[in-house]
């Protein structure tokens, strides 16, 4: 037994601290631990090396400034995470290791809103099929993280919003895939894991406060403060889509008049091009013929960016974030959208809040949700599992990184 504050629990703390920072990063040398986790250059050097003989780090040579270092990272083989993404059309699915790699990943389209009992099924065969292909037996999944295109409720799990995937009333998203695949599962709605996989990976990197703008079917906004995503006591923070932009306008899905989302959502833009564009028109394809010179395009674009901006400036003069990352289809309209909300920021939002905001798309495209997940899991997971499930290491697998 470790009694607390002895050399053994000392020791172990040392041993978690390194494994997170590590954890957390991906990879880094020996010297980038020591001012990560605030510990003597000595003894990182001999925690390293008690982890890479336990088989839970691996080291490798590197250079750092010029000079030679050694990168530690979690071993490849010590277990693998699982993303899963649901949108309102699709379905994406990834598997990485610890070390930061993605070793599969794949996309199907899906209607997430007619059946949560479809939308369940396709996701464990997709998992199943994924892990199958990797090579790596279903028991080294230490967890996974689910994005769904909704509020989730803190206390109860369920989604927040029924009007939002009216299939899914009652259904406790994380209860349920647990069940079906025998594993923990972690779950968030889209906007905050794009936020977490920008801010990890994307466009976000070494930013403290920023938003995430996820422009789909919906409107919705992952906040980080300081850091960490901010999610409410109710877990319902950055519905920006629900500002109220005009009390006459539009009813919203929420009930309420003239929200953001009845402005810019795309459920309620394409109807605007559909008579002289055809009834097949999808934003993608909205924004594709934008970049064309397409002039009605060009105009709804440059209208739905003047109104998100009256949001962003919203969040500006409440927050005061240093970057705004626009994602969904419409950020691949690059300039065409983003220099109306920039307009809009500047008319709108406390010019000292506007002057220090970067309005950026996303560095990671329709995959930020989904390795987004993954980051989720690589969070919220426990040291202590990998310290007590260390083994010697095995060669880790050729397999992209992220970005």
């Amino acid at each position: 037994m470790e009694t607390p504050g002895s050399q053994t629990s000392l020791h172990r703390a040392n041993l978690e601290r390194v494994v997170r920072a590590v954890r957390m990063a991906g990879s880094l040398t020996q010297a980038e631990i020591a001012r990560t986790t605030g510990l003597s250059a000595a003894t990182v050097s001999n925690i390293v090396r008690e982890l890479k003989d336990g088989g839970t780090v691996e080291v490798t040579p590197t250079s750092a400034g010029g000079r030679r270092a050694r990168s530690v990272s979690l071993s490849g083989d010590a277990g693998i995470v699982i993303g899963v993404d649901f949108g309102h059309t699709h379905l994406r699915v990834a598997v990485g290791n610890l070390a930061h790699q993605v070793l599969a990943e794949e996309s199907e389209p899906l209607d997430v809103d007619a059946s949560s009992a479809e939308g369940f099924d396709r996701a464990e065969q997709l998992v199943k099929r994924l892990i199958e292909t990797t090579g790596i037996g279903p028991g080294k999944v230490i967890g996974v993280g689910l994005g769904v295109p909704g509020p989730i409720d803190v206390s109860s799990g369920t989604l927040g919003s029924t009007s939002i995937l009216p299939g899914w009333s009652g259904i406790n998203p994380g209860q349920e895939l647990s069940r079906r695949l025998g594993v923990p599962v972690y779950v968030d709605n889209d906007a905050n894991l794009g936020a977490l996989g920008e801010l990890v990976w994307g466009a976000g990197r070494g930013v403290r406060d920023l938003a995430y703008i996820k422009v789909a079917s919906g409107v919705g906004a992952g906040l980080v403060i300081d850091g960490q995503i901010y999610r409410g006591p109710g877990g319902t923070a950055g519905e920006i889509g629900h500002i109220t932009l005009d009390e006459s306008g539009p009813v919203c899905r929420c009930g309420n008049r003239g929200c953001l989302e009845t402005f810019a959502a795309a459920r309620y833009v394409l109807p605007l091009l559909q008579p002289s564009h055809g009834p097949d028109l999808t934003m993608e394809r909205v924004v594709r013929l934008a970049r064309e010179g397409d002039p009605g395009c060009r105009r709804v674009v440059a209208d739905v960016g003047r109104h998100i901006g009256s949001g962003v400036a919203n969040l500006c003069n409440l927050l005061n974030p240093s970057r705004v990352v626009l994602g969904g289809d419409l950020a691949e309209a690059g300039e065409l959208v983003l220099a109306p909300i920039r307009e809009s920021v500047s008319r709108y939002a406390i010019p000292s809040a506007a002057r220090q905001l970067a309005v950026s798309p996303g560095a990671l495209g329709g995959r930020a949700e989904v390795l987004g997940a993954l980051a989720l899991v690589l969070s919220e997971m426990g040291d202590s599992t990998l310290l007590d499930g260390a083994r010697p290491s095995g060669r880790r697998p050729t397999a992209p990184a992220f970005t």
